[in-house]
């Protein structure tokens, strides 16, 4: 597919969804590039801002299934990936598929579930598959989880091991409205849900298709030496104890090659790394127990800024 075309398929999406989600273009441009990337995002934010209404906003806007599912303590892995049960009137096994067979995945509140079930969702993410009882099933394509979780809440949930943080391709914040959006907000759902009255502005065919071509984005040389250097600064920072893996480097990579697209252009620039890490990497690293003090709740998101003050900036000619 012509990167003009997939910039133009971003743009489609992006305005349907702001016909419901008020502001928050740049949170939707990210939610954007992970799908177009093929990966998964994590929403981390307190209730109330919108993230169930994006993900759905989403779903609908490309035209594929969605399903929610609420992370409880008593939550099962077998109620998220499917069963076998027998039924009596066949005589046989029968496999009744979890809500992970669709396309669109709200995981809600995800660190809400114990281990074993948050563990349920790590090959579907990676491999986009489900085995159970020795039998593999494939998923539906594009399958694209977005999970949530608050951030202030912590009585009563599990919080995500690293191992599964560095399956999400970013963590991102909505974040509060400011005083225009929550004027336009109230205005907005005064009468209607605008949900309601939103159609498809892509086709799951042009998704899929714009999936594919991501990877022909152009980086050069000195570019690909700026994410090295970026992701080896995480792992020497005085303030960061484990720093960020290979996967987050290709991450990075794919990040800026879509965040490109997206910006008109067929060739990735030092600036587009730099707008898309701290969302692709902050989660993937562990601070020191003195920076979690000194640098306050964004304390990830700081530290990654701050390697990217350090690390130099290639002047080279893209």
């Amino acid at each position: 597919m012509e990167f003009n075309r997939i910039k133009e398929i971003g743009e489609k999406i992006r305005d349907n969804i702001s016909r419901v989600i008020v502001g928050k273009g740049e949170v939707i441009d990210l939610v954007l590039v992970s799908l177009f990337c093929s990966s998964h995002v994590l929403l981390e934010d307190v209730p109330g801002v919108g993230k169930t209404l994006l993900a759905k906003c989403l779903a609908k806007s490309i035209g594929c299934d969605f399903k929610r599912v609420q992370f409880t303590p008593d939550l099962l892995p077998s109620d998220v990936t499917g069963i076998n049960y027998y039924n009596q009137k066949l005589g046989e096994f029968v496999f009744r598929p979890g809500p992970v067979f669709t396309n669109i995945l709200l995981a809600d509140e995800i660190n809400r579930a114990t281990p074993r079930t948050q563990a349920s969702l790590l090959e579907c993410m990676e491999e986009k598959q489900v085995t159970i009882d020795g039998e593999t099933k494939k998923l539906s394509e594009p399958f694209f989880v977005i999970a949530t979780q608050n951030p202030v809440e912590i009585q009563g949930t599990f919080p995500l091991p690293e191992a599964q943080l560095d399956r999400f391709f970013m963590r991102l914040k909505i974040g509060y409205p400011s005083t225009a959006e929550g004027r336009r907000i109230l205005e907005r759902f005064q009468k209607d849900n605008p949900f309601l009255d939103i159609g498809t502005a892509a086709s799951r065919e042009e998704v899929l298709e714009a999936q594919k071509s991501i990877g022909e984005v152009r980086v050069n040389g000195a570019v690909k030496d700026y994410i090295v250097a970026v992701v080896e600064a995480t792992r020497s920072h005085p303030k960061i104890s484990l720093g960020v893996s290979p996967r987050g480097a290709l991450s990075l990579m794919k990040a800026a090659q879509a965040y490109a697209i997206f910006r008109g252009r067929d060739f990735v620039t030092p600036d587009d790394v730099k707008y898309t890490a701290v969302p692709v990497l902050s989660h993937r690293i562990i601070l020191k127990g003195h920076a979690i003090a000194t640098m306050g709740a964004s304390s990830a998101e700081a530290a990654i800024a701050e390697v990217l003050n350090t690390v130099p900036v290639p002047v080279e000619e893209i």
